[in-house]
């Protein structure tokens, strides 16, 4: 289960991811309105967080535009507003449920949960394949090809590939590809990242003609097309 959440407090947003983490879902996360739309519309989630009082768009306009084009993907709104004004706003905005700050865990997780279920009842099925040049990713199957050549990836290869190709075309430091895949800080000390990425060239690029994983000397790698 993959879920975006969008809340500008960073304390806020790390204690709701690690705490879906470990109950095994995936999460994005956003800090504020614009980053979470541009995500929202171009990955498939299972259910989005949302938290009204945000920089750029607020969730209430952004929970609007969602819904306008994605209308299946339950959003919760969270946020300190508890008025009844303010849930009404909320839900005619398109929201499927709010939950009031302070909250316990245990009751997001609770919410999160149901909302996922109700949604999940019909034939109406996501599918998400990421594609650039002869490569594909399927992260339903999770399974990578080049052409007709399906290439074997552990699961941090497979990640570090994922990640590369959400962010085709753009320069990704080594800090940034370590904080993002491993979610960790970096590591002077270690070559993790260069092992990694060599891996990856060699399944990936060693035996095509077109090579997607380039070097930028003294800024870190850019995975594209068109070098």
């Amino acid at each position: 289960m993959k879920v975006l959440v969008i809340e500008d407090e960073p304390k806020v947003a790390s204690f709701i991811k690690e705490g879906l983490e470990e109950q095994h879902y995936v999460v994005d996360l956003a800090y504020d309105g614009y980053t979470g739309e541009k995500l929202a519309l171009n990955n498939n989630y299972n259910l989005i967080i949302l938290d009204i009082i945000i920089p750029v768009i607020n969730g209430v306009e952004l929970c609007k535009r969602i819904k306008s084009l994605k209308p299946q993907i339950p959003i919760l709104l969270l946020t300190a507003l508890s008025t009844t004004d303010n849930k009404v706003s909320g839900f005619e905005a398109g929201a499927d449920d709010y939950l009031v700050k302070p909250f316990e865990f245990k009751e997001l997780l609770a919410r999160i949960r149901a909302l996922i279920r109700r949604t999940a009842i019909g034939p109406v099925i996501i599918r998400e394949q990421l594609a650039i040049a002869d490569l594909t990713l399927d992260m339903d199957k999770m399974v990578a090809r080049r052409g007709t050549t399906t290439i074997s990836l552990t699961a941090k290869e497979f990640s570090l590939l994922e990640f590369f190709m959400r962010n085709r075309g753009r320069v990704l430091s080594k800090p940034e590809i370590s904080e993002k895949v491993w979610d960790v800080n970096f590591d002077t000390g270690t070559n993790v990242v260069e092992v990694y990425i060599n891996i990856l060239r060699k399944k990936i690029d060693r035996d095509f003609e077109q090579k997607l994983i380039h070097t930028r000397i003294g800024l870190g790698y850019i995975f594209t097309d068109t070098p």
